[in-house]
């Protein structure tokens, strides 16, 4: 039985001390610790996980004791039951690289969330959820508009209970409302070449430009179109041997890969927002 403790308050002496004393007071037994002190800002942050098979506390006492420790240090916390599996919501575009890697990664047993509904705007992409056996749902934002689509999208999520919703390569700009509602809860995945070759075709664009490193960018989706927290990123070399059609396939290849690296270390309660940006824990 393992829980996850997140933290994030200001600089001090004594965070730690005070956070193993309270979890060994209690019959926790910390099994992987890692802080981090961002000098420029003056915050400290931190991921515990703890087996607390023997702790003395019940839920509800863990919550009251953890937010009186809490205003000592003007804290704020996370916590949370590796055993209780986040729900995950996939919106899949046309392309569907990255929903197949998601979906072969959770039928390994390799993806610590469960993927419970698949969403697309494309009939084509349900073959994909069927082979996995997950439910699907097919919305056209193109016969019924965006407002009436998103509606019916976000119905199914509440509906779902879902807690994390994955953009792989869906291609459609969601609402402002949505991406507040779900801030901190929904991840995106675009080719890292933003802000430059932006629009259709950039592996075109790219290879036209000459350009010698590609790469892929996966952060939580905001308002402000690709401009959020980054969680992952990798890229790859290019050279003028390489044709647009092999970028294409390089970037994909990069595409699934990150986005399933974000995914994964989102649902391992592994980052912490700080901003506009990230700190992510065990990399």
């Amino acid at each position: 039985m393992t829980s996850i403790l997140l933290i994030k308050c200001p600089d001090r002496t004594g965070i730690v001390a005070a956070v193993s004393a309270f979890l060994c007071d209690q019959g926790g037994n910390i099994l992987d610790a890692d802080q981090h002190s961002d000098m420029d800002t003056g915050t400290f942050f931190m991921r515990i996980a703890f087996d607390r098979s023997a702790f003395r506390l019940d839920p509800a006492a863990t919550q009251k004791a953890l937010e009186d420790l809490a205003a000592a240090f003007s804290m704020s916390f996370e916590l949370h039951d590796v055993e209780s599996k986040p729900r995950v919501a996939v919106f899949a575009g046309k392309t569907p690289h990255c929903l197949y890697d998601l979906l072969l990664n959770q039928s390994l047993d390799e993806l610590p969330g469960n993927i419970a509904i698949v969403l697309s705007n494309h009939k084509s992409v349900g073959e994909v959820a069927r082979h996995f056996d997950i439910p699907f749902h097919h919305i056209s934002v193109e016969e019924l508009g965006k407002v009436e689509a998103e509606c019916r999208q976000r119905e199914l999520l509440k509906r779902g209970n879902i807690d994390l919703v994955v953009l792989a390569r869906y291609m459609q700009v969601l609402s402002s409302d949505f991406c507040l509602e779900y801030a901190g809860r929904a991840i995106n995945i675009h080719h890292s070449f933003l802000p430059a070759f932006a629009g259709a075709k950039p592996y075109h664009q790219a290879k036209e430009r000459g350009v010698k490193l590609i790469g892929a960018t996966a952060h939580y989706v905001t308002p402000v179109l690709d401009e959020g927290p980054i969680i992952a990123q990798d890229t790859c070399r290019v050279s003028h041997r390489d044709a647009a059609e092999d970028m294409v396939r390089k970037g994909r290849d990069l595409e699934r890969r990150v986005l399933t690296q974000a995914v994964r270390l989102h649902l391992e309660r592994r980052v912490l927002i700080t901003g506009n940006r990230t700190i992510v824990f065990g990399e």
